[in-house]
């Protein structure tokens, strides 16, 4: 894989994006650890607003490293050339921007008008390691948002930086430009990009057969042979389905 990626290549179909959106990190998490990877939860990071919709969509990614005086100011800031800006600006339709802070919340990963500008621009959501100021006001933007804590401070007061759409740790997690982002209740997790249809094939499958042994648990029924699934369990599964989901409200 190569260190960069453009952004003509940052898409995902519509069908696996249909899948993510049925699916919750949970699910996400246990399907890719059946295929060997296991650090792929985002560590410490909770949605902005409890509200806010699922987060689903392929990474771009920021990097900041610790600021220095003679370097960060707002005047210096302010220029275009910016990559904290320019990212607001850069990064596609449809992708989330994820921001690797080295987990610092001594300043401000972005604010309100950064977050307004991505939410007009198509843009997915954002996460970061590190945490946003006016988190109110962004939430009021309907921008699906993950940090760590508030963090209200100027971004030049601690923050600079350095890359765009190049590999990254976020939160504990290897980020890949292009792998795929998913946001829950419960989290964040990264799918690696190669694997991303299967694994939302796999996931979307085991929410529909924890819906068949949900009917069955309410109904009075052991988990034993039920779940985790047997292949006897999966069968009558199977056959649950041909017949149209009976039950099912």
């Amino acid at each position: 894989m190569t260190a960069t990626m453009n952004a003509s290549d940052h898409r995902l179909a519509d069908d696996v994006r249909a899948d993510l959106l049925r699916v919750g990190t949970a699910n996400i998490a246990n399907i890719l650890l059946q295929r060997g990877f296991r650090n792929v939860m985002m560590r410490g990071l909770a949605p902005l607003d409890d509200a806010q919709e699922q987060l689903v969509g392929p990474a771009y990614t920021l990097r900041f490293i610790p600021s220095r005086e003679d370097l960060d100011s707002m005047a210096n800031y302010g220029r275009e050339d910016n990559r904290h800006r320019r990212a607001i600006e850069e990064c596609p339709t449809g992708s989330v921007l994820v921001i690797d802070a080295f987990g610092s919340t001594a300043a401000s990963s972005m604010g309100d008008l950064m977050a307004a500008r991505l939410r007009y621009r198509g843009v997915s959501g954002v996460v970061t390691d590190g945490g946003y100021r006016d988190s109110a006001a962004i939430a009021d933007t309907g921008l699906p948002c993950f940090q760590h804590r508030n963090a209200p401070p100027a971004t030049p007061i601690a923050l600079h930086p350095v890359s765009l759409n190049e590999p990254v740790g976020c939160a504990g997690v290897a980020v890949y430009p292009g792998d795929i982002i998913v946001g829950d209740s419960d989290g964040v997790v990264v799918i690696p990009r190669h694997v991303v249809t299967e694994v939302a094939a796999a996931a979307r499958d085991a929410v529909d057969y924890e819906e068949f042994a949900a009917m069955h648990i309410g109904q009075g029924r052991s988990i034993f042979g039920l779940f985790p699934a047997t292949e006897d369990s999966r069968t009558e599964y199977e056959q649950w389905v041909a017949a149209g989901r009976p039950g099912l409200e």
